[in-house]
């Protein structure tokens, strides 16, 4: 601790404040001890700290699954910010077995100090009551609007991280316009649902913004969607593809639910022969790298998954040294959309 306090140039105190996260540190104290560690690769004690404070240090971070390569993204974003802040992580696989998840929401005071949960909470998760020092947060749990008020929730305090799947559908819907496609179909729900709205059919927001974006549509009921069995990968997306175009011929922009859906249905146009975007359009979901050098290039939502980790370490951070407001917080963020080959074509060479 000492070598850190030298590098950082501040007192040992400071330090071991900034470690065990007690309030009142400036900020740019907290910077600079954060680089020193990093610079040192140092680890604090975690008996000493846990004897001290009552507190590991230790996040724990769960996940429905690792194979699929934007949750993967998502989680070493959580590790490497966690990490830069001195907190070492536990990840946990959930594999959809409730018996994991209640186990990792009970670690919180005992093996670790907090739960970042990736992806929705099923229904029934086990939330306890008065959980400010033990914080939850729920990173890309469900669509929230900028404009939307928090639901209040009486039984438990979950704080919430969101990328703005609105902005999202409008700009999406705004490049379709600029770009002359008015006959899309969704492979698989759009990301923009809200909980009581059918994941059958486009959501609300979708058909809104299609409808804004192209004067005179009909924003009802709005493009079909194709259904996508699970799991929601590039083997679905390849078959229906192929499938969407038959049932629904003059389809000109395929609008997929991730970007392992659009990178099947880019092979499986391919492989049926039809030219991308010359006659129909693909989008995609999550801007991974594959994105960049498939054939053409993927046009994608970026929902900027360090942003997101940032935003729930910034929470998690809020609630173990109490600031903040006492009740749940939800922070949306800014997408951005990445316009490539599969829209546009040669211009995007």
């Amino acid at each position: 601790m000492r070598d850190v306090a030298a590098l950082a140039g501040v007192s040992v105190k400071t330090v071991s404040r900034v470690v065990n996260l007690e309030p009142h540190t400036r900020p740019e104290l907290v910077a600079r001890v954060h680089a020193a560690i990093a610079e040192l690769g140092w680890v604090a004690s975690g008996a000493a700290r846990t004897l001290r404070t009552g507190r590991t240090g230790m996040l724990g971070v769960g996940v429905a699954e690792l194979r699929r390569p934007y949750l993967a993204t998502l989680v070493e974003a959580l590790v490497i910010e966690a990490e830069r802040r001195g907190m070492p992580v536990a990840v946990e696989p959930l594999h959809g077995d409730p018996g994991r998840l209640r186990a990792l929401l009970a670690a919180r005071g005992r093996s670790v100090d907090a739960v970042v949960h990736v992806g929705p909470l099923p229904p029934g998760a086990p939330l306890d009551e008065g959980a400010a020092d033990r914080p939850l947060v729920v990173v890309q749990g469900g669509p929230v609007a900028v404009d939307e008020v928090p639901p209040a929730v009486p039984v438990a305090l979950v704080d919430r991280v969101d990328e703005d799947v609105v902005q999202a559908v409008v700009l999406i819907a705004r490049h379709l316009a600029v770009m002359g496609r008015r006959r899309p179909v969704l492979l698989g729900p759009d990301r923009a649902h809200g909980p009581a709205e059918d994941r059958a059919r486009p959501s609300a927001a979708l058909r809104a913004a299609l409808a804004a974006a192209a004067p005179g549509a009909d924003p009802a009921p709005g493009p079909p969607l194709v259904a996508l069995p699970a799991p929601a990968d590039r083997a679905a997306g390849a078959r229906a593809a192929v499938a969407a175009l038959a049932a629904h011929p003059g389809t000109d922009v395929l609008l997929c639910t991730n970007d392992e859906v659009a990178l099947g249905a880019l092979a499986g146009l391919a492989a049926a022969g039809v030219m991308v975007p010359q006659q129909v359009a693909v989008v995609g979901y999550d801007a991974l790298d594959d994105g960049r050098f498939s054939a053409p290039t993927l046009t994608t939502v970026d929902p900027g998954p360090r942003a997101l980790a940032r935003a729930a370490l910034e929470l998690v951070h809020d609630r173990l040294v109490g600031a903040g407001p006492a009740g749940p917080r939800t922070l949306v963020l800014p997408v951005e959309l990445v316009r490539r080959g599969s829209t546009l074509g040669e211009a995007a060479t």
